[in-house]
């Protein structure tokens, strides 16, 4: 199965919305079942049904994990390596709870397989920063009260850190863009921006003019 898509090339810039992108999976699992049905796709490696080892490196580290092939990323990390930082909320890439990084792109993890991660560099919030040494989007996050249940919160941080990495000078508009995946049910994402401005401003070099 291919990785899902980037969540960087969602919206109107590229032309593949959410609706599209669903409608897209819905038409690529109809496929794959017709191929196990008429026979074997050539070169394709079967794994399952039972149980198989993958080796994840997750926030730099080689883990193990035993699982079956059906199994997402998102329910590897959390049943598994004991990583609950990503949230299962909607389990249909709706929301951005669950939002890792994969190789440097934010992609949420309930539309991914584990075994499709294997070979990838994955960071979860955990492996941002810790409650004793924060990220500067964290400690952002504190300061700036960008946070209500905070159910959502691990999903906007790794999703604004993947923004700034790519743009570390996003205007408001570019921010708003790159957080568009998550949902917020608390609303509270005027001091989820702000978190995002303040810390794109603390990186920014003394005297560089701040665009709004």
């Amino acid at each position: 199965m291919p990785k899902p898509p980037s969540r960087r090339d969602e919206g109107p810039a590229s032309g593949l919305s959410r609706r599209t992108f669903l409608k897209t999976a819905g038409v690529g699992a109809a496929a794959t079942s017709l191929v196990g049905v008429g026979g074997r796709a050539e070169g394709a490696t079967v794994l399952g049904p039972g149980p198989v080892p993958l080796s994840l490196k997750v926030n730099g580290a080689a883990r193990t994990v035993t699982v079956e092939p059906r199994v997402t990323l998102l329910d590897a990390l959390r049943d598994h390596l004991d990583l609950t930082g990503a949230k299962p909320v909607c389990d249909r890439g709706g929301c951005g709870a669950c939002t890792v990084l994969v190789d440097g792109d934010p992609v949420c993890s309930c539309l991914m397989l584990a075994a499709d991660a294997e070979g990838q560099e994955i960071t979860t919030v955990e492996g941002l920063g810790t409650p004793e040494r924060m990220s500067p989007l964290q400690a952002a996050f504190v300061e700036c009260d960008a946070l209500q249940c905070g159910f959502c919160t691990p999903g906007f941080i790794v999703a604004g850190t993947a923004l700034l990495a790519r743009n570390p000078d996003p205007t408001l508009d570019q921010i708003k863009d790159g957080l568009a995946g998550n949902l917020c049910r608390c609303g509270t994402y005027g001091r989820v921006f702000e978190a995002v401005q303040k810390t794109a401003k603390a990186r920014a070099p003394r005297g560089k003019a701040r665009r709004g």
